[in-house]
């Protein structure tokens, strides 16, 4: 018996201190191999399915190891769960006094400095930005950590937070005026001090590549990594190993250039008109760019008149506001530091058009150059093909634990593709299984007679398939799309559809509000139906009977005409690789698996996952992905599924 085991047995620590606590022999078995990696500061690769337990299974060894602990979350949502509940929670069953801390990013907290510039430059978009503006003056004087999330009072998407929060470009450091002030500040301290810290994936990465966060000074002390939703770090990986320049970098720029003028220079009206010139260009380029919501290769839109001409004007826009600023940098140190900002963008622009990255950045072999296109927003980015010798350099070094734990990294057993990313080739790899039964309360339906995927009328046909089980549900449905276009057209049809049969059952869709709104909405209404694309995939826990269906409209495979995958897969086929079997394949598992993963949630959800894509059955490659689901039993006739949801819900044991 190790001396893990009496901490979660059926009447030990955890057991008294967590209502609803339930033995399971994989959490114990995950505890166990991640206490040995620690120990032996070796690189364990856990995939933990859905129920394991996998938070309280890292935490226990974390808290017991008595070395300095960084814990890297996907979300903010798990990275405040964990420091406000998980944690604590832990710590007190196993009556251990290590210190914790939370450490966001910047613009997690309120700047003093910017507060107060943004006051006085009174330039807000609305009355109700300014009202924001206003509460967060109030909750700036009375917080203790300057942590949006705990001002309630004040939407997070609202541009008030914008002039409220400092940028790693604009925040002025130990220059800074009210540098005493500095929740930025205060809360790397605490984290420096503590032994375990919470981060999230961004912060981890922005602050290993660009020391910039804090992170920089907590690494070389600390013992052990576990990145939680570890998943998601190749790509996040690959964002920050790269480089990219914004039209939201530039329009910030522009306007802290003006707020800094108002406040150091306000006798200096050609740096006003020089910030407003940058201002205009910046949006110009965005509305060089055609769509929305896209990526393009640079080469597509590189020789376009329009967009040529735009990105020549920002650089001119950007050296004539360096000029100005040159002029009066000295009045000032926000002014002073506009200008470094100015003149970093200069040369990364400069950069991004010969398709090169800072040699700071460590960017090894191959990049490829590449746009995206938000509804407001336009960047410009270069991206490594191969992260993994740059991932191992951040490894190396001080000897120490690496924990990569999600609930889906492999493909059956195999773990090459994720191992490969990341450049993990001695890591130990274990799967451990979710504890649900899910071939009592579960059903997968794969639907007879649904035609190509790529054919014209695809979405009619999942609408079609997909109503008589959501009927059968009484909505309570998560209808997940492979594409924006998609969900909007299937909203559509599934609207008609109400309307013709007159049922009273609530459709939300992605977009319509914010995440969290959207997710209230749906577990309080009871019979909603919500219609979603990427963002709904994972992250996102439903439990009880408000989910009882999960619709899926196609496999998961990324687009082919992806700049970044469609550089990766020639890059593959040219060193005589199978792009599609050794990458494109396991990232379609992988995501399916997130998917899959919203149904199903605690030991007395059931419910039914229908995946509408004939592929998964008709094609040798679907057998990979159907291996790879949750064992529940499998139907092709609607009948079952109508049959399934006729059947009394049994009580929780």
């Amino acid at each position: 018996m190790s001396v893990l085991d009496p901490i979660f047995a059926i009447e030990g620590p955890l057991a008294q201190a967590v209502e609803g606590f339930r033995v399971r022999p994989q959490q114990l078995e995950m505890a166990q191999r991640i206490a040995l990696a620690i120990a032996g500061n070796a690189v364990l690769v856990a995939e933990a399915g859905t129920g394991t337990g996998k938070t309280f299974a890292y935490l226990v060894p974390a808290l017991l190891s008595g070395g300095k602990v960084i814990i890297s979350t996907g979300t903010k949502t798990l990275q405040d769960q964990l420091f406000n509940r998980d944690l604590p929670v832990v710590r007190a069953a196993l009556k251990v006094g290590a210190s914790i801390a939370l450490l966001k990013g910047r613009s997690n907290y309120v700047c003093p400095y910017h507060l107060e510039r943004a006051l006085s430059a009174g330039r807000l978009a609305s009355r109700e930005e300014a009202g924001h503006l206003r509460k967060i003056v109030r909750f700036a004087e009375r917080t203790k950590t300057g942590d949006k999330a705990e001002c309630v009072d004040v939407p997070e998407d609202s541009a008030a937070w914008q002039v409220a929060t400092s940028t790693r470009e604009n925040c002025l450091g130990q220059e800074c005026p009210n540098v005493k002030q500095c929740f930025v500040l205060t809360a790397r301290q605490n984290a420096q001090m503590a032994d375990v810290v919470v981060v999230n994936h961004h912060l981890f990465f922005a602050d290993v590549m660009l020391k910039d966060e804090g992170m920089g000074e907590l690494l070389p002390a600390c013992n052990t990594v576990i990145f939680d939703e570890a998943h998601q770090l190749p790509e996040i990986a690959g964002l920050f190993f790269g480089e990219s320049i914004s039209t939201s970098q530039l329009i910030d720029l522009s306007r802290d250039a003006r707020n800094e003028g108002i406040t150091s220079a306000k006798d200096y009206l050609p740096l006003q008109e020089a910030a407003q010139y940058l201002d205009k260009a910046a949006r110009d380029l965005r509305l060089s760019v055609k769509g929305e919501n896209v990526r393009l290769p640079a080469s597509q839109v590189e020789n376009e008149r329009d967009f040529s001409s735009a990105l020549q004007t920002v650089t001119t826009a950007l050296r004539e506001l360096g000029k100005h600023l040159e002029a009066q940098s000295d009045r000032g140190e926000g002014l002073a530091n506009c200008l470094e900002r100015t003149q970093q963008l200069v040369h990364r622009l400069t950069r991004w058009q010969k398709g090169e990255a800072a040699e700071a950045d460590g960017l090894v072999g191959p990049v490829v150059k590449w746009l995206e296109v938000y509804s407001h927003a336009l960047s410009l980015n270069v991206t490594p093909l191969d992260i993994a010798p740059i991932f191992r350099r951040q490894m190396e070094g001080h000897p120490r634990a690496w924990i990569f734990a999600s609930a889906t990294l492999a493909v059956g057993q195999n773990f090459s593709h994720y191992c490969d990313a990341l450049g993990l080739h001695e890591a130990e790899t274990v799967v451990w299984g979710s504890p649900f039964d899910y071939a009592n309360n579960g059903l997968l339906y794969a639907p007879l007679g649904m035609p190509d995927p790529n054919s014209a009328f695809y979405q009619e046909a999942v609408a079609e398939a997909a109503w008589p089980a959501i009927r059968a549900a009484g909505g309570r449905t998560f209808v997940l799309c492979t594409s924006l276009r998609a969900m909007r057209r299937i909203r559509e049809l599934l609207q008609e559809k109400l309307q013709k049969e007159a049922l009273d059952l609530p459709l939300l869709m992605q977009g319509e509000g914010s995440k969290t709104e959207l997710l209230e909405r749906f577990r309080f209404l009871g019979n909603a139906i919500l219609v979603a694309s990427q963002s709904f995939w994972e992250g996102v826990d439903v439990r009880g009977e408000a989910l009882s269906l999960v619709v899926i409209d196609k496999l998961p495979f990324a687009p082919p005409d992806d700049p970044v995958l469609a550089a990766r897969i020639e890059s593959l086929r040219v060193a005589g690789e199978n792009a599609f079997m050794t990458y494109q394949l396991p990232q379609a598992v992988i995501s399916m698996k997130q998917g899959a993963g919203r149904l199903i949630r605690d030991e007395a959800d059931r419910g039914v996952l229908m995946i509408c894509d004939p592929r998964l059955t008709g094609k040798p490659y679907g057998k990979a992905i159907w291996r790879s689901l949750p064992p529940m039993r499998r139907t092709r006739d609607i009948i079952d599924v109508e049959a399934f949801f006729a059947q009394p819900v049994k009580s929780a044991p």
